[in-house]
């Protein structure tokens, strides 16, 4: 299970999300008794009643990696199990779950419809290869099995007690009995079933195995009633409208002032549908066209709708998404970092029963506290950090509460690149070429070079664009590039003179310069050696696997490619990469559930609409009259599926509806590939495109643009004390837990020995 970075959700065991689940609120529980915080007036035992040494040694080295992990202590600590639950969420363990899951997953891709096919235009598309009866099924079983084991495990680390609060682990139960049984009856039916109940199931194990998701799915959950009510605003903004566009647009006596009738408000539903998709602006102008022709006045109303509903509700919604889940995501990172204050409380709570024979005062020994972090799995510049830290406290010997908590404070840091000191070299001419070479504005050379290099390729691109392939002289364009590729190789090679090979490599920007200078450099190795310079008229195609302009393409590519090495030397612009750069790393939740929601959509699409469209045979050679005679479905308007030829957007496969719905996401013309399905199915087709334009446009782009905007305004307030060069550190110091640090209120001491008296499984007594 990945380390929860992001969002980390309640402590309270009842929506126990294992392994992240935690244990009873913090609450109202605090105020229900006091207690006395003395190691002196209370006993430590565990299950097994083991009071062994190296136990408790175990048993804190699991809390310290808990909390590390931000998970829940409320499992079973007794020798073995602690074995286990190590194994368990080991890297190796770990990763083949979620190789499994990612296999089950893909299976959607295998499976009848398969979407191994070159394209999914149903007018050239081969029969797509089919696999065996049984081959699909046999891995997927191996992956229900290995599903099993996971639920058994994990039901046995935390006791029935807490198995039964856990809803995901029931609810993980279910679903892996269910699928067994679809899976029975799929090849009792020798897998001719027109329906597989269990590929709905599937992102189920996905969303389960990740904490992350589970608490972004919660916290959308309780964003959803605000948002419903902008929803319902917005309904009612489209319905009164679509009335008003019915009373002004109703059918006359005279044809000619019927269009906007007949193409847009013919109907109720024809008019919902038309206002709905303008609200999207995908159909802007041309749905106020007829009208706007026939009197200047109508744009009033078109506008009116599109000021008040895209303009201001829209936005509205994106606002109260962004404050409301802004509000949640705190509470999720306030949850987290109580589950790792609570580990950590735990931690020293097991080693003082160790140390409470010798002395009657709350403390650790030193000497536990460094075994203890020898054998924690953990990232080694923390173990480092943690140790320098406790290595503090070598003249006492122990520390007290405060001060262990302390030194794990610095698992809140995240670690500042340090690059190593440069070369010392004796020669005073090595000296000044060193001060020369490793100067910033050798950087900006190298900057102006490569910008000099992507004109000259623009150039010639401009130059060449209506020649052929053959007619082309890549041999000019190959020169000049050898004379750039020369200078960067040179520009390589000082940098690594000026800061050393440990230093050049501590930049990212010269490992990506670097890797593509040498890669640059053996291209047009292979090429003057393929392709000899005086053989200026030589055949391309005579030689080699790759032809001299494909070559030529590619080293191109590379060079361009290469020229964002000046995003780390432009403020802004690296304060934008590297937003960017940390949305990939926070925003896995977000992803994972974004798949899911694709996944379900796709396999509903494929069970509504497969092969509902199928275009007339030899479409290019027909008429529009004839076309319209083979089918009453079939429409040649402008605008259509079947006038913009978007035969390969369709649910015939899991490949291509994952595209359809991406394609339907992003808005553009997507009322075509609704018209479409609800010409050739029912109506009723439109209920799933608007609902995955609400789920996918409407709340998932709205929340990617406010978490979007909040790691963006804290790398912004950050920024302005911060030079150039100091804007690459910032990636390294950003997480949602320090970006809401002013924010966060840490636990009491009441409030963490209260969770602790309520563990299931470590008895202490009080």
């Amino acid at each position: 299970m990945e380390t929860d970075s992001l969002l980390i959700g309640s402590v309270n065991g009842a929506s126990g999300d294992y392994g992240s689940g935690s244990g009873t609120g913090h609450g109202g529980a605090s105020a229900s008794r006091r207690m006395s915080y003395s190691v002196a007036r209370e006993s430590c035992s565990v299950e097994g009643g083991s009071d062994d040494e190296d136990l408790y040694i175990q048993q804190a080295v699991v809390f310290i990696e808990d909390a590390i992990q931000y998970r829940s202590i409320n499992h079973r600590v007794d020798a073995s199990s602690l074995r286990m639950y190590r194994w368990y969420y080991s890297r190796i363990c770990q990763w083949g779950l979620g190789l499994t899951i990612a296999m089950v997953l893909l299976l959607a891709f295998v499976e009848r419809p398969s979407s191994l096919s070159i394209s999914s235009d149903p007018r050239f598309r081969s029969p797509p290869w089919e696999p065996p009866c049984g081959l699909t099924e046999s891995i997927e079983m191996v992956c229900l099995i290995i599903f099993s084991f996971d639920l058994a495990v994990k039901s046995y680390l935390i006791g029935w007690e807490e198995f039964r609060k856990s809803k995901w682990l029931v609810g993980y139960t279910v679903i892996i009995s269910f699928s067994i049984i679809d899976w029975v009856l799929s090849v009792s039916m020798m897998c001719d079933e027109k329906l597989r109940i269990r590929r709905l199931l599937r992102p189920f194990f996905l969303l389960q195995n990740s904490s992350l998701m589970k608490k972004t799915l919660k916290c959308i959950k309780r964003t959803l009633p605000e948002i419903a009510s902008v929803i319902l605003l917005l309904a009612l903004h489209l319905c009164l409208f679509t009335m008003i566009g019915m009373l002004l647009f109703a059918k006359t006596e005279d044809p000619k002032k019927n269009e906007e009738w007949r193409l847009h408000f013919r109907t109720m539903p024809d008019s919902l549908t038309s206002l709905l998709v303008l609200l999207t602006t995908a159909n802007n102008p041309d749905v106020m066209i007829p009208a706007y022709s026939l009197h200047r006045a109508y744009s009033i109303f078109f506008v009116a709708f599109s000021v008040i509903g895209t303009y201001c509700l829209m936005n509205l919604l994106t606002a109260i998404i962004y404050n409301q889940f802004r509000g949640y995501l705190l509470m999720s990172v306030q949850t987290s970092i109580i589950r790792r204050r609570l580990g950590i409380r735990a931690a020293f709570q097991v080693l003082t029963c160790q140390a409470a024979q010798q002395a009657a005062e709350e403390h650790v020994l030193l000497d536990s506290v460094l075994r203890v972090m020898s054998r924690v799995q953990m990232k080694s510049y923390y173990r480092a950090a943690i140790t320098t830290e406790a290595q503090q406290y070598a003249d006492v010997g122990y520390m007290d509460r405060e001060q262990f908590r302390k030194i794990f404070d610095e698992l809140d840091k995240d670690r500042i690149k340090e690059h190593p000191p440069l070369p010392q070299y004796n020669s005073p001419v090595l000296q000044r070429l060193q001060v020369v070479f490793s100067h910033y504005y050798l950087t900006i050379l190298g900057n102006a070079v490569a910008l000099a290099n992507v004109m000259c390729i623009c150039t010639i691109l401009v130059l060449n664009s209506e020649k052929s392939i053959a007619e082309r002289d890549n041999y000019i364009m190959e020169s000049i590039n050898l004379c750039f590729i020369l200078y960067y190789l040179f520009e390589m090679c000082v940098k690594i003179f000026a800061f050393g090979w440990r230093g050049y490599l501590s930049y990212r920007n010269n490992i990506f310069d670097g890797f593509l200078t040498i890669l640059l450099l053996v291209l047009q190795i292979t090429i003057y050696v393929t392709y000899r310079l005086p053989y200026s008229h030589w055949d391309p195609s005579s030689h080699g696997v790759m032809s001299l302009w494909e070559m030529v393409r590619l080293v191109n590519m590379l060079i361009v490619f290469r020229f964002l090495r000046i995003i780390p030397d432009i403020k802004l612009m690296a304060l934008v990469a590297s937003t960017l750069l940390d949305l990939l790393k926070n925003l896995r939740a977000f992803a994972g559930i974004l798949v899911v929601v694709y996944y379900v959509y796709a396999v509903f699409g494929i069970w509504l609409f497969e092969g509902a469209i199928k275009p007339p045979p030899e479409i290019s050679v027909l008429s529009n009259t004839t076309m319209e005679n083979i089918t009453s479905n079939f429409s040649m308007e402008c605008g259509t599926y079947e006038q913009l030829g978007y035969w390969p957007n369709n649910f015939d496969d899991f490949a291509a509806a994952i595209i359809l719905l991406y394609d339907v996401m992003i808005v553009n013309n997507w009322q075509a590939f609704m018209d479409a399905y609800s010409r050739y199915t029912t109506e009723w087709a439109k209920i799933y495109f608007v609902s995955w334009w609400l789920t996918s446009s409407v709340m998932w782009v709205n929340l990617f643009v406010a978490l979007i905007l909040e790691n963006f305004i804290y790398k912004w307030d950050r920024s302005h004390s911060c030079s150039v060069t100091d804007v690459e550190k910032i990636r390294y110091e950003t997480s949602v837990q320090l970006i809401f640090k002013e924010q966060i209120q840490e636990p009491t001491e009441e409030e963490l020995l209260c969770q602790l008296h309520q563990h299931p499984h470590l008895n202490l007594h009080w």
